[in-house]
C-alpha cells in the first residue's frame, strides 16, 4: 500500500470512525480529521468525536484543535490539513482522511474553485437591479449557462452575471475547464464511502442522538454557549440544545428535533457523496481484509 491519502467517507453514523480505525491499524496509517465541527475541543460528545480509548494507539490529527469561539471555512481546514497529510506522507505512513464535510473533502481532493469570490460593491449593485434585467444580461454574455439553470431564481443568475463581470469569461465556459482539470485528479484519488440502508442508518442516527444527549451534550453547550463562533452554532445538536437551555423547549423535543436535523443531514451527505464517483462504494459492515 502505497503513502498517498486514503478516503474514508460517508454520512453520519455510518462507521467512519471505527473503518478508519481498523484500516489505520491494519495499514500503519495515520487518521486525518475531515469533520468540520470535530476540530473543535470541547465539544467532543455533540460532535462525535472519537472517544479517548480510540484516540490511542493510533495517531490521529486535527481533533479537538481549535477553541470554540473560532471560526473555520474550508479554506482555512484546507491550510491546516495540507501540512499535516504531506509530513504524513514524508514518514512513509498512509493519512487516512475521514469525515463527511463535503466541502473540506473537496478542498483536500481538488482544490479551491477558481470562481471568484464575491464582490460587495457589485453585489449590491446585482442586488438592486431587476431580475428579468440580469436575465437578459446573462442571456447575452453566457447563453449555455442561462439555458441550464433557474431562470426564477436570482442567486443563480445574479452570481453569473457577478462571475462574468469580475473576469470577463463565462461562468459555463470556466465550469467546463474546471471539470476537465477536476477529472485529470480524480484519477490518482482513492478511497471509499460507506453505505448503510437507510432504515438501519435512522436507527444508528436515533441511538447516536439519545447517547449524546445522555452524556454531557447538553453540559458541553452549557459551558461554551456564550463565546461560540458562527462555525460552531451551525452545528446539529447546538441551536437546539441552547433552545433547551434557555427553556423553549423540553428534553423529547430536543432529542427529536436533533434526530431529524441529523437524518435530513445524513441524506445530504448521501447526496454529496454520490456525486464523487471516484470513492469505492462499501457496505458498512463489509469484513477488512
Amino acid at each position: 500500500m502505497s503513502a498517498r491519502p486514503f478516503y474514508v467517507c460517508g454520512p453520519t453514523a455510518s462507521g467512519k470512525s471505527a473503518r478508519a480505525l481498523a484500516l489505520a491499524r491494519l495499514w500503519d496509517g495515520e487518521i486525518v480529521n475531515a469533520d468540520a465541527f470535530q476540530l473543535y475541543r470541547g465539544l467532543e460528545t455533540i460532535t462525535a468525536a472519537p472517544t479517548a480509548d480510540e484516540l490511542t494507539g493510533v495517531p490521529h490529527h486535527l481533533y479537538g484543535v481549535l477553541d470554540p469561539s473560532e471560526t473555520c471555512d474550508s479554506g482555512r481546514y484546507l491550510r491546516m490539513a495540507q501540512p499535516v497529510i504531506d509530513d504524513i506522507i514524508a514518514r512513509g505512513k498512509i493519512p487516512l482522511i475521514t469525515g463527511g464535510s463535503g466541502l473540506y473533502l473537496k478542498f483536500l481532493t481538488h482544490g479551491p474553485s477558481p470562481l471568484p469570490r464575491g464582490d460587495a460593491a457589485l453585489r449590491a449593485a446585482l442586488d438592486a437591479t431587476p431580475l428579468e434585467s440580469l436575465l437578459a444580461e446573462l442571456c447575452e454574455v453566457d447563453p449555455v449557462e442561462a439555458a441550464q439553470i433557474s431562470q426564477q431564481n436570482r442567486r443563480y443568475v445574479s452570481r453569473a452575471v457577478e462571475i462574468f463581470r469580475l473576469t470577463g469569461i463565462p461562468v459555463s465556459a470556466q465550469r467546463r475547464n474546471w471539470e476537465h482539470v477536476t477529472a485529470a485528479k480524480e484519477k490518482d484519488l482513492r478511497g471509499i464511502v460507506l453505505q448503510v440502508p437507510r432504515p438501519l442508518l435512522h436507527e444508528r442516527i436515533a441511538a447516536r442522538c439519545l447517547h449524546m444527549l445522555e452524556h454531557g451534550a447538553i453540559e458541553e453547550i452549557a459551558t461554551h454557549r456564550h463565546h461560540l463562533s458562527q462555525t460552531c452554532r451551525k452545528a446539529i445538536g447546538v441551536p437546539q440544545s441552547i433552545d433547551l437551555l434557555d427553556g423553549k423547549i423540553d428534553h423529547d423535543t430536543c432529542l427529536q428535533l436533533i434526530t431529524q436535523a441529523t437524518r435530513q443531514y445524513a441524506k445530504r451527505q448521501e447526496t454529496w457523496f454520490r456525486r464523487e464517483t471516484w470513492l469505492q462504494p462499501v457496505s458498512w459492515d463489509e469484513p477488512i481484509e
